[in-house]
């Protein structure tokens, strides 16, 4: 997924409904990522498909969430 793809600004958390950052890969056995700071939630990219459903959601560690927060393309 690329940074400036329109599919970006239409998806959604599905638990609080706001905007997922993309999160770009920091190395090679890194995939890219779905991030939301708010909940300190990720949600993974399989393939080039986003999952969003809840229970694809994985809560991330406060040390974590810095380093995400780090990797977040604009």
């Amino acid at each position: 997924m690329k940074p400036d793809d329109p599919l970006l600004k239409i998806l959604a958390c599905p638990l609080d409904k706001g905007p997922l950052h993309l999160v770009a890969p920091d190395g090679p056995d890194r995939a890219e990522l779905l991030y939301n700071p708010r909940l300190h939630r990720r949600y993974p990219i399989v393939d080039g498909i986003p999952q969003l459903l809840p229970s694809s959601g994985e809560q991330v560690t406060d040390d974590e969430h810095e380093a995400l927060l780090k990797r977040i393309t604009s």
